[in-house]
Formats: C-alpha cells, sequence, structure tokens
C-alpha cells in the first residue's frame, strides 16, 4: 500500500533539509522505533543510542527510499539492520546446538497475555544475546531462518537452534514469573 501524500512530501522536505519536515518525522516513529531498539537493547541507554543511530541512518540514505513502497517497513528495517550492527560489534555468541522439541501448551498462551510488556522486556533481556536476537528476528519481524542467517552471518541451523533455546528458556521464565505475580495464571 503507497504511503499518503502527506507523508511523500514530508519525506521530501526532509531529504530537502527542512529541519521543521525532519523533526515531525523523527516525532512520528521516535516511539514506534524505540520499542524496536528496545527489544534488541541489553539496557535503556544501549535503546537509546540504536535510535540515535538509527535515525542517522534513516536521514542519511532518506533518498534512497522509494516511494512506492512502505515507508514504516523501511523505517523498521533501518532500524533492524542498525541495531544488528551494533550487537554485531559485541560479538554475540551463536551456540550451534542440537534442536530440541518444544510444544507451546494453551497454559504458557495464558501466561504470556498476563504479562505486561515491560515483564516480557525483562524476561527477554534475560536471554543470551544470540538468543534475544534471533527470537526478535524470526518472531516479532517475521524473519526466515534463511534470511537470519545470512543477516547474521549464521547457518540457518544455528537459527534455528537459538530460537528453540530462546524459546525453552523463555518458557522455563515464564510459567515462573506468572505464578509469582498473578498467583495462579
Amino acid at each position: 500500500m503507497p504511503d499518503s501524500p502527506n507523508l511523500i512530501q514530508l519525506i521530501q522536505a526532509s531529504i530537502n533539509g527542512d529541519s521543521k519536515s525532519q523533526e515531525r518525522l523523527f516525532h512520528s516513529y521516535a516511539g514506534k522505533m524505540m520499542t524496536l531498539c528496545r527489544r534488541y537493547a541489553r539496557s535503556e541507554a544501549e535503546a537509546e543510542d540504536f535510535l540515535q543511530e538509527g535515525f542517522i541512518r534513516v536521514f542519511t540514505y532518506l533518498q534512497s527510499f522509494e516511494s512506492s513502497g512502505s515507508f514504516d517497513a523501511w523505517v523498521r528495517k533501518v532500524f533492524v539492520n542498525t541495531a544488528l550492527k551494533q550487537i554485531g560489534k559485541k560479538q554475540p555468541y551463536f551456540e550451534d546446538i542440537a534442536e530440541e522439541s518444544f510444544h507451546r501448551t494453551s497454559d504458557d498462551v495464558d501466561a504470556v497475555s498476563k504479562l505486561s510488556e515491560s515483564e516480557i522486556l525483562a524476561l527477554l533481556d534475560e536471554l543470551p544475546i544470540g538468543y534475544k536476537t534471533v527470537f526478535n528476528l524470526f518472531v516479532i519481524e517475521g524473519y526466515s531462518h534463511r534470511e537470519i542467517g545470512e543477516l547474521l552471518e549464521i547457518e540457518e541451523s544455528t537459527s534455528r537452534s537459538q530460537l528453540v533455546k530462546a524459546r525453552k528458556l523463555l518458557q522455563d521464565k515464564i510459567l515462573p514469573a506468572c505464578g509469582f505475580l498473578f498467583r495462579f495464571c
């Protein structure tokens, strides 16, 4: 679906260096992109760094956006790639393991639905960085294991195993957290 004419005008004005348009564009996307950055970062300060770096990249490469596509999707991709680049500087450890079976029960889904966003983010923060990164890319961003492998320069099987381990660790953390917070889920 093409973006609105107003958004296209705002983008063009931003490309032309209009600071008010750039500010409006920033404020339009800052909240959503901070949420995305927070999912990849280890701390609020690191998320703010990702956000700043992401907007630097957005405004640097804004002229490369083709208005025939979705601007929201383009911005999201810029931010995901920025977060991955920043994480890559810290060289996350991706453990290649044998796949284990993972069975989600309706109790697991019910437990997750009772947790707040901040509680879920706190649980995600406890994951090793490799697990957290693959979980975000697969579950939240919708990338395939092949795409994740290419983005992170890992084997597709490593991406799968990281996801299995992430889900298992989250499952082990969610049920006790839910029980502690809500007594009975």
